[in-house]
Parts: structure tokens; sequence; C-alpha cells
């Protein structure tokens, strides 16, 4: 990286590079060797974090194309493509999907591919595989594999440790296990199993320093604080829906409204009524802001189509009065969302 501008140490070369958003870092690239080097290598994005610019990106997967990732610049309102993960799994879906440590993790899941004769899946119903995407070097690796296969199961992210917990093995096969994921050491450890499982998919949240695993239909939630004491159950009678938490605090859409939920009390926060014939969205938070992602508005009695969406609408919750507004859409990516999550960089 020797002499990346001239006149000026590297050090502070580097600092000033580090300044440049990041969608502009594959055009700095062609400037020279050095500064390919220097947008490549991990001193430049520990600059970024010294000098505070760091970027918040939200990271979507949806069905149509295959295996795709697009990333989202909020500030800029643009989309990013990533390369294809070079998964074996056609249209792998049901994955868990978080980022911690700058990279983006893609884990388990299982094929949406299905025999048109047999009705049957390619393969096992569920992997263990588990994917990494390094935005510095822009490429996906393969990271060691979960102890257990999964799919449908929940996934998030405590003290910058991947918790996985409960899914399904197979169609019929659920599992309470679950494994903890140090990305820094790549090693899988098993931690206390869940109190119970469920015949449902799972979700998992981090409010309040916690994981707390949500079954479809169920209104217990399970809660871990610590490895130690293992998982509590709680039952808050959190409404059932897309779920988003916003600066510590969860949102759910429920009942073509959006509720701010915190124990057993909730609070109408506005309408969503809009949404009413999508499905398949993604709902996230990043900021002071829900996002509702993609989609397909489903078929009613008077029109059998069904219309894959590429639309991105935005929530702002952060003022006095919430107001909606919409976002560029994604470029690539439509339909049913399989994942998404943000990526700190």
């Amino acid at each position: 990286m020797s002499g990346l501008i001239e006149g000026l140490p590297d050090a502070v070369a580097l600092r000033c590079l580090a300044r440049v958003p990041f969608y502009l870092y594959p055009k700095l690239e062609i400037v020279s060797h050095s500064w390919r080097a220097a947008i490549r290598s991990p001193e430049l994005f520990k600059a970024r974090q010294e000098i505070g610019s760091t970027e918040e990106l939200l990271c979507v997967c949806a069905f149509d194309p295959e295996n795709l990732w697009q990333m989202y610049d909020p500030l800029r309102d643009l989309w990013i493509t990533l390369p294809v993960l070079p998964s074996k799994v056609r249209h792998l879906a049901h994955f868990g999907v978080v980022s911690t440590g700058g990279k983006l993790f893609v884990l388990g899941g299982g094929s949406e591919d299905v025999d048109p004769l047999t009705g049957d899946q390619d393969g096992s119903f569920a992997t263990n595989e588990v994917w990494s995407y390094d935005p510095v070097v822009r490429r996906w690796a393969q990271c060691a594999s979960m102890i257990l296969p999964r799919a449908m199961f929940a996934c998030c992210v405590l003290k910058g440790k991947i918790i996985v917990a409960g899914g399904f093995t197979s169609c019929r096969k659920s599992i309470s296990q679950a494994e903890m994921y140090d990305h820094e050491k790549d090693v899988w450890i098993p931690i206390p199993d869940l109190h119970c499982t469920h015949n449902s998919a799972c979700t998992g949240l981090v409010i309040g320093g916690k994981v707390h695993v949500l079954h479809k239909g169920l209104s217990k939630v399970q809660v871990l604080d610590n490895m130690c004491s293992g998982w509590t159950v709680e039952d808050y009678g959190w409404l059932q829906g897309p779920m988003a938490v916003v600066q510590g605090a969860l949102y759910v859409m429920s009942h073509v409204l959006i509720f701010k939920q915190e124990k057993e009390v909730r609070k109408v926060v506005t309408s969503s009524s809009e949404f009413r014939r999508r499905i398949g969205f993604a709902m996230t938070g990043v900021r002071d802001e829900i996002y509702v992602i993609g989609g397909v508005i489903g078929p009613d009695r008077f029109n059998w189509d069904i219309k894959p969406m590429s639309d991105v609408d935005i929530l702002t919750v952060g003022g006095d009065r919430p107001t909606w507004r919409q976002a560029a859409p994604m470029t690539m990516c439509r339909g049913t969302i399989f994942g998404c999550t943000q990526l700190r960089i």
C-alpha cells in the first residue's frame, strides 16, 4: 500500500480513503494497484471504525433470482448486487441470516426445489452448511458447519456470537437443540437446549441483551439471558405477525395495524392496511425506521395472478408522527424474501 496519495503518509491517506462511501470502492480500486490493496485491506475497515465512518447496509435475498443477495445503502437509496452464493443447494431457503464482525452469515436452510413428478425435495430437507460474505474482499467463503442440520430455526447474534436454536432437520422432525458459533475461531459448541420444541417454524430476536425464541402460533417465548442459567419460559402475550426491533423496541404488524410491543403492553403506531394482500415480505428495523421489503401480492377471488414485488416501503417511527415513504425498489431481487439482515461495515 506504499505511496497511496503523493505527499501524505500512508496512514493519513488510508484515513482519507476510509471517508469515501462503501458503494464507490469498486471505482477506487481501478485507480492503482496500491489503492486496490488498500481498499481490500482490513486496515481500511479498522480506520472506518476509528473515524466513525462505518455504514449500516441492509442485506436481502429473495426467491428470484436463485441464491442472489443484494445490499441496500439507505443514505444513498441504492442497491448493490453481491456475487451469487456458491451453495450447491438450489434455491436455498428457510435459512438463518445474521451479521457479525463485519461479515454476512448464511446458515443452514433447505431447498425450495421440488421434483414435479414425485413432489420430493432435493436430497435431505435441511443442511448444516454455513457461508460468510466478506465485503472487504467481496467473496463468499464456507465456514465450519453447524453441529446439526436445521431449517426454519431461530438465529441471532448475542455479544458477537451467533446463536441458533430449534427448527427442523426434516419435514417432520423438529429439534430443541441449540448451539453457538464463534466466528473468530470458526467453531461451534453446544449450548443448553430449548425447554420445548414445537411443530412450527421459530424465529429469534435480541431485546434487552437477551435472546427471545418465538414459535409461530404460540404465545410463550423462550428467553436466554446467559449460557449458565439456560432458557426460561415467559408468556408475554405478544401478538403474532411480522416483527422488527427498532432501537431496542419490538414492533409487530398484526390486524392491519403496526403495534409497539413492550412485555404485555402494546400501543398502536399506525395503519398497515396497504399490506393486507402482500405476503412473504421482510420486515426489519434500521436506525429509527421499519422497512417492509419485497413479497408477493397474493391471489383473490377476482384475480388469481401472483405478483412478485421488489418494492421497499419505510415507516419512520422515531418522530411524533409516524410517516410512510417509498425507497428505491430492489434492482435484481423480487418476490418472497428468504433472508434479511443489517451489516455494519
